[in-house]
């Protein structure tokens, strides 16, 4: 068997970080498209391909659901990362937000997944973002989900913000020992 374990996208993977700094640059629409086609093309369970994306590049409403959300959430509340400082979309210029008719996790995961390795691929920074969701699933967010076109009654599953790094951390630990290859398997213990 010929496997090519040094590729492109095994290289984006593990040099992928999250990014909480972004330069002021807006994201090309080429960029911004493919990254849709990325997402569109992510695995689905039974290919039910549930999900609605819409991409926020205005930036007075990212500002304006930013105050939605701390309006909500409470301005002093640490509900994300850099809270203190950042905007709940970390000051990217675009944030991809991920609807569905119900709660779809498990696709929502595969298809955010799939947008931060392309984006690293591109030379790109993701930030993946859950916390607005208590927003975009509270009254308050109906507005946002009507303006965004995603119909009342879905869901918010994730979202990811995307813009040009304007940091580099470092990676952070991982737990190798969470992680085993199991090759035999003793049944005479079970």
């Amino acid at each position: 068997m010929n496997i090519n374990i040094e590729n492109p996208a095994v290289s984006a993977i593990l040099k992928r970080r999250t990014i909480r700094s972004y330069t002021e640059n807006p994201l090309p629409r080429e960029a911004i498209e493919k990254l849709l086609e990325c997402a569109m093309w992510a695995p689905s369970g039974r290919n039910s391909q549930a999900c609605h994306v819409r991409v926020l590049t205005d930036k007075k409403a990212l500002d304006a659901i930013n105050t939605d959300f701390k309006n909500l959430v409470g301005w002093d509340t640490p509900a994300y990362t850099r809270w203190d400082t950042n905007p709940v979309y970390q000051g990217a210029p675009a944030l991809f937000f991920i609807f569905a008719a119900t709660k779809d996790n498990m696709n929502g995961g595969i298809m955010v997944e799939n947008i931060a390795i392309a984006a690293e691929s591109m030379g790109l920074g993701s930030c993946i973002i859950a916390s607005v969701g208590s927003l975009m699933d509270a009254e308050e967010g109906k507005k946002w989900k009507k303006l965004l076109g995603v119909p009342e009654e879905f869901q918010f599953v994730i979202s990811i913000a995307v813009g040009e790094k304007a940091e580099e951390p470092e990676p952070k630990e991982r737990k190798p020992e969470n992680f085993r290859i199991v090759e035999e398997i003793d049944y005479e213990a079970l």
